[in-house]
């Protein structure tokens, strides 16, 4: 028997079906190391003896280890077929070691997209374990961890803060300076003019855009008048020329763009859009046969393989005609881009978005039409469109126009834009150069110079790819980490920083400036690349950062003042007589006493709620209340829970939406439904447990099997080299 290890058991069940009996493919669920959180300081490194770190099984994977160990017992062969990126090499390391298998000689299967002919392709063509990739993430955890470990302890000590990372506190301060860009702004006014010239039909609309021979800049309704009093009464058409626009395709999806349509087309967040794309490449069954529907979706690599290319231009020609037939996107070269990988395709063209939707879910299927199409779509040719642009002049004011016909859809024909267009003025087809028009009506109009709007998730992740913040496997896991934080909220879309966000990330960039500029997140980025080239000492990196950040640390543990509580206003202790002061707890904020410990008075009594005047429930008659809840303020009815009345602060009515389950890229499937996935959970006494993300259907919870047993005396983790 020849034993293939994956990461995800639906993954396994897809590759499984491939092979024949003499094949077994397990999954390990995850990586089945980390480090430890034990030892000095907790950081499970060795910072004193060349950063070695000391690497865990973690509990919950005790389990997969001794099923794997019991399945290699039995196997003449073994294959490790882990994702192909840093984190995937990692695992196969790990794998290796507490596997007891040579490192050195082990067999590594590597292909990006799960189908029958890559796997065997794998098979025939196995490499060893990558070592300078798998030094490259370890130094990456490494430094996460040192970092991440020691600023989180400061920041909880001093205030209140959950956490801070290298990317997510980076990423935290892009929002928190767009806010104060915000609110900073100062709109400026300014002023158009627009004519209408002629009438019915051949009339025509045009804005006034020079004035002897400068752009005009009109700044406020005195200036508009001005002008509009010396404008003639009948103008000529000074010019009109016609252009042919080409537009070329987009390039295929990466990494980042693929969250940034999905966002802009669905609203899908990042975190959906990734778990979607993971379901896709891991495979879904198609008449009968199981198979991958897209390549790897973590890459930052827009080439296409020459067997993709060639069946897509056959399938172009078929389908559209040679006219249609455009050319592959060369790969720009980049510093920061890692071309391992291939963009994000369909695995076979024939697999239409058409053909696979019965098998799809909604969002899957909107998901793999947008990959599908973009991907055909950057091999077709350019759209072609016809730019009139019309002239009028008369003593040095000039009026401009232009509109847009299309000639050629080009790869229009398959992939459609999703940006909005302004309304374009219609020009009459008749109109020639040196015509007369009479001026029917002359409009001005007031404006206001806008604010920069807020990022979007989508934009966001734009922004961390420019600067080079991250990498593609990161972008969603860092966006949802600041949300779960309370760094950030998301309202009406836009990403909007808290007040702790706002304090985070302020009291980061006095006291570890150097670490808070995108350019040193963006340059260690590229040292850990180099790492994985051969081309740096992961040591020399390692103690260079900790010697430097012992430091900065240092200075903000002395200098950082340590926030105290608010103080409620006009209260005292009814035990004590101290002030009693807002403290923020698991469950939100509470009102205690400021002597704790020494005094451990909590007010258990809910503050009165604002009363809403004028203004009755329309579901029950009763009264409507000001709310607080972990979004913002809302009015809701004082009958609750009786009555589930919501509405905004400005009247508008919420519905209440059944919550979703965000289930994550790597989750395993339960082994009691078969169908629901397993999902990290909090009990309602704060205690975090292993369960189905199918319940209340299903209840099945990691550990609950053993507990008809008497408990066994909590165990060590084990420990691996």
């Amino acid at each position: 028997m020849k034993l293939i290890i994956v990461e995800s058991p639906h993954k396994s069940e897809t590759i499984g079906k491939f092979l024949g009996s003499e094949y077994k493919v397990l999954a390990s669920k995850g990586h089945i190391c980390d480090l430890s959180s034990h030892g000095k300081m907790g950081l499970g490194v060795d910072v004193e003896h060349d950063f070695k770190p000391v690497y865990e099984i973690s509990p919950e994977k005790e389990s997969v280890v001794k099923e794997l160990q019991k399945a290699l017992s039995k196997a003449d062969d073994v294959y490790l077929a882990t994702d192909p990126d840093r984190e995937g090499e990692a695992i196969s390391y790990h794998l290796a070691r507490v596997l007891d298998l040579p490192v050195e000689t082990t067999k590594r299967l590597e292909f990006h997209e799960i189908t029958k002919a890559a796997l065997q392709k794998a098979l025939n063509n196995p490499r060893t374990i990558d070592m300078p990739l798998v030094q490259s993430q370890e130094t990456r955890r490494i430094i996460d961890r040192l970092m991440g470990f020691r600023l989180s302890t400061l920041l909880q000590k001093k205030i209140k803060s959950q956490s801070a990372g290298r990317v997510q506190s980076v990423v935290l301060k892009f929002l928190v300076d767009r806010e104060k860009e915000i609110k900073d702004f100062v709109p400026e006014e300014y002023w158009t003019i627009q004519g209408i010239f002629g009438s019915g039909e051949n009339s025509i609309k045009a804005n006034l855009e020079r004035v002897g021979g400068k752009t005009v800049s009109i700044p406020d309704e005195k200036s508009a008048l001005s002008l509009i009093s010396s404008l003639p009464n009948r103008f000529h058409v000074k010019s009109v020329k016609e252009v042919i626009s080409k537009k070329e395709p987009k390039p295929p999806f990466i990494t980042s763009t693929l969250q940034q349509e999905a966002f802009s087309r669905f609203h899908f967040s990042t975190k959906r859009t990734a778990a979607l794309a993971q379901k896709l490449y891991e495979g879904e069954e198609i008449d009968g046969q199981s198979t991958g529907l897209i390549t790897y979706m973590r890459t930052d690599s827009i080439r296409l393989s020459d067997e993709f290319i060639d069946a897509s231009k056959a399938f172009i020609l078929n389908q559209y005609g040679k006219d249609y037939l455009g050319y592959a996107h060369v790969q720009k070269s980049s510093k920061n881009v890692q071309d391992a990988h291939e963009a994000i395709r369909p695995t076979d063209v024939n697999l239409t978005p058409e053909r696979v939707k019965p098998y799809l879910s909604n969002d899957e299927y909107l998901l793999y039409t947008l990959i599908y199409q973009r991907a055909i779509a950057s091999l077709m040719s350019a759209r072609k469109d016809k730019v009139t642009t019309v002239i009028l002049e008369e003593n040095g004011f000039e009026f401009q126009t232009s509109s847009s016909t299309p000639v050629f859809d080009g790869y229009n024909k398959i992939y459609g834009e999703s940006e909005e267009k302004e309304a374009e003025s219609k020009i009459p087809a008749s109109i020639q150069e040196n015509d007369v028009y009479d001026v029917k009506e002359i409009l001005k109009e007031q404006h206001f110079t806008k604010a920069p709007s807020r990022y979007n998730e989508g934009k966001l992740v734009k922004l961390m790819q420019e600067n080079g913040i991250g990498r593609p496997s990161t972008y969603a896991k860092t966006i949802s980490t600041l949300l779960e934080r309370d760094y950030v909220s998301s309202k009406k879309g836009s990403l909007v920083p808290t007040e702790q966000g706002v304090l985070t990330a302020e009291k980061l960039e006095e006291y570890f400036p150097k670490y808070m500029d995108a350019s040193y997140t963006a340059s260690m980025e590229t040292s850990l690349d180099h790492i994985a080239d051969g081309e740096t000492d992961r040591l020399s990196l390692l103690s260079n950062f900790w010697e430097e950040f012992k430091k900065y640390y240092a200075s903000a543990e002395e200098r950082m003042e340590k926030m105290q509580p608010k103080v409620v206003e006009g209260r005292e202790c009814p035990i004590c007589h101290s002030p009693l002061v807002y403290r923020k707890g698991k469950y939100g904020e509470f009102i205690g006493c400021s002597n704790y410990p020494k005094c451990t008075y909590i007010d258990k009594q809910k503050e009165e709620a604002e009363v809403i005047q004028d203004h009755v429930c329309p579901k029950c008659g009763g009264t409507l209340v000001k709310r607080k809840s972990k979004r913002g303020e809302f009015v809701g009815c004082s009958n609750y829970p009786k009555c589930d009345y919501m509405e905004d602060t400005s009247g508008n009515p919420l519905v209440k939406k059944k919550a979703t389950v965000e289930i994550p890229e790597d989750a395993p499937l339960c082994p009691s439904c078969h169908t629901g996935h397993l999902i990290e959970k909090k009990s309602r006494f704060g205690k975090t447990f292993i369960g189905c993300s199918n319940y209340p259907k299903c209840h099945y919870i990691v550990g609950a099997e053993k507990s008809e047993k008497k408990a066994p005396a909590k165990k060590a983790a084990k420990k691996t080299k």
